[in-house]
Order: structure tokens, then sequence, then C-alpha cells
């Protein structure tokens, strides 16, 4: 069965002007404030749909990560995964870095390596993803 999740965002006025507010509807967990000077420029108050792309990517993959790893024997005590999603006006979007971090008791660096690839190329944001370059780099802890 197919789950769907919903967000919603409510944008007011221009492009350069205006300003909106995005919502994760199905989880009701957070409401945050979107506009284009923060996604041009950056921003440590106001959230862009890069940093939101960021978390759906770093999340699944951390997911896919721990299934693949606990699948080949290696069940994971911990994992960190940072997505950087960049953002070029006029171009678009135009890549994602994986910075994963993980505790793997028992793992040899060759297969942690192996399994880090493959859960890259396995993660269903990663496929979605699929016509940017996903970048990543990974380490044991």
């Amino acid at each position: 069965m197919a789950v769907t999740s919903e967000a919603t965002t409510v944008w007011n006025g221009t492009l350069f002007e205006g300003s909106g507010h995005t919502s994760l509807d199905t989880s009701e967990a957070a409401e945050f404030a979107v506009d284009w000077k923060a996604r041009s420029e950056g921003s440590n108050t106001t959230t862009t749909p890069e940093e939101l792309l960021g978390a759906a990517h770093a999340s699944c993959y951390s997911m896919a990560f721990a299934n693949e790893l606990t699948s080949a024997g290696f069940p994971p005590e911990r994992i960190q995964a940072t997505a950087g999603v960049s953002f070029t006006p006029g171009t678009g979007i135009t890549g994602s870095h994986l910075l994963v971090s993980a505790v793997v008791p028992g793992i040899s660096e060759a297969d942690f390596e192996r399994i880090a690839t493959a859960a890259k190329e396995g993660c269903p944001v990663s496929q979605a993803l699929a016509g940017i370059p996903i970048t990543l780099e990974a380490s044991l802890a």
C-alpha cells in the first residue's frame, strides 16, 4: 500500500518581494517560513526548499544505510547523516552531498564503504534526485 505524505506552501506576493510558509501537513510537526532572499543568499532564520530536500535526503539515506548494514550482518549503533543540497539562482539545484558518520561494530572499512555506496544508490530520495550529482563522504566513527 502506498503512503502519501503532504506539505503545503502558501506564498504571498512576487518571487523577489514575497514570502510564504510551508507546513508539514501529514505529521503537523512543523511550519517553516520561506522566501527568495534566504534561498538565493542563505539564512539562519528562514528555511529553503533545498534545506527541506536535504532533510528528506539525510533521513532517507540514514534509513537505507541502517537497512543495508543490518542486512549485511552489521547492525549499526548510530548513523549521523547530513545532506548539503546546493542551489544556484538561474540554474537550480546543482547537487546533494551526503556527509555520513556511523558507529558500526565489527565492520571493515572496505565493507563500510561498499555498503554506504549501495545505500546511496538504493535510497528512494537519491533515486528521485537522479537528475543531479550526489556525492558521498562516509566514515566510521
